[in-house]
C-alpha cells in the first residue's frame, strides 16, 4: 500500500521497536494527526486468549470516560411503550416486524442495535445479518433489555461494545484528534482496565501482549504492555 508524504513524514518521527508509556504515546499520535479533518483515534490490543474456545472470547461494553467524539446510530427493536421510550431518548429507529423486514431487506444505517427480550425470536433470524457486522443483539453487552431507554442514552453518549476477533485481537475508537491528552489517556486507561476486568479466567499466561494507537491517517504508536494498565494517581501525575 502507497502512502502518501505526510504519512511517510511522520512515520519518520515513530521508532518502530520502542514500546512508549501512554501519556507519551497518546502525546505523539495526537502530535502526528496532521490531517486536515478531525482524525479518529484508535486502539488495538492484542490478548493472549484463545478465541477458539467460547469461555475465551473477551466481549463486553464500557463507558469511556471521555466520550469517543462519535454520535452513535441506534436502532431498537421494540414495540408499545418500550418503543415510545426508545424514541424519546433518541434513538435514530425504532421498530418491531416493520423494522426486522426492513433490516432484512439490507437496511444497516446504524451503528448500534438494541432489542427488547419479546423480540429476540424475531431478531435472531437477522444473524447473518447482524452478526457479521457484530450488530447482533446480546444480553451480556446490554443491548438486550427491558430498559431500552437507558441503554439508548448510554450509546449515545460514549458507551461502546468490544469484542476479541479470531485472532484475539479488540479494535476500539477511543477519541479524536481534538481531544486533549489528558482525555485520550483517560480513555486508554479505561478500556485497559475494563479488559482485565473481563479477563476469562481461564486464560493462562500474558494477557496484554500488545498494545498500539493511531490515528486515521497517521502511523502506529507502539505502547508498553507492561505499563499500559495505570493507576488513577500515576495517570494524574503524567
Amino acid at each position: 500500500m502507497k502512502h502518501g508524504k505526510k504519512y511517510t513524514t511522520a512515520l519518520a518521527q515513530v521508532n518502530r521497536e520502542e514500546l512508549l508509556g501512554v501519556p507519551a504515546a497518546m502525546a505523539k499520535v495526537k502530535a502526528l494527526a496532521t490531517a486536515k479533518f478531525d482524525e479518529t483515534i484508535e486502539i488495538a490490543i492484542h490478548l493472549g486468549v484463545d478465541p477458539r474456545k467460547a469461555e475465551q472470547i473477551v466481549r463486553g461494553t464500557l463507558s469511556l470516560p471521555s466520550g469517543t467524539g462519535k454520535t452513535n446510530r441506534v436502532a431498537v427493536f421494540a414495540s408499545g411503550e418500550a418503543a415510545t421510550a426508545a424514541r424519546d431518548a433518541g434513538a435514530d429507529v425504532v421498530g418491531a416486524d416493520d423494522l426486522v423486514a426492513k433490516v432484512a431487506g439490507g437496511f444497516l444505517d446504524f451503528d448500534i442495535a438494541i432489542a427488547t427480550p419479546d423480540l429476540m425470536g424475531q431478531v435472531g433470524g437477522l444473524g447473518r445479518v447482524l452478526g457479521p457486522r457484530g450488530l447482533m443483539p446480546n444480553p451480556k453487552t446490554g443491548t438486550v433489555t427491558m430498559d431500552v431507554a437507558k441503554a439508548v442514552t448510554e450509546f449515545k453518549g460514549g458507551r461502546v461494545e468490544y469484542r476479541t476477533d479470531k485472532a484475539g485481537n479488540i479494535h476500539l475508537r477511543v477519541g479524536k484528534a481534538s481531544f486533549s491528552v489528558e482525555q485520550l489517556i483517560a480513555n486508554v486507561y479505561a478500556v485497559v482496565e475494563e479488559l482485565f476486568r473481563a479477563k476469562p479466567a481461564s486464560a493462562k499466561g500474558r494477557y496484554l501482549l500488545s498494545v498500539a494507537v493511531c490515528s486515521t491517517m497517521g502511523p502506529g504508536i507502539k505502547i508498553d504492555p507492561a505499563h499500559a494498565r495505570e493507576t488513577k494517581e500515576s495517570l494524574v501525575s503524567a
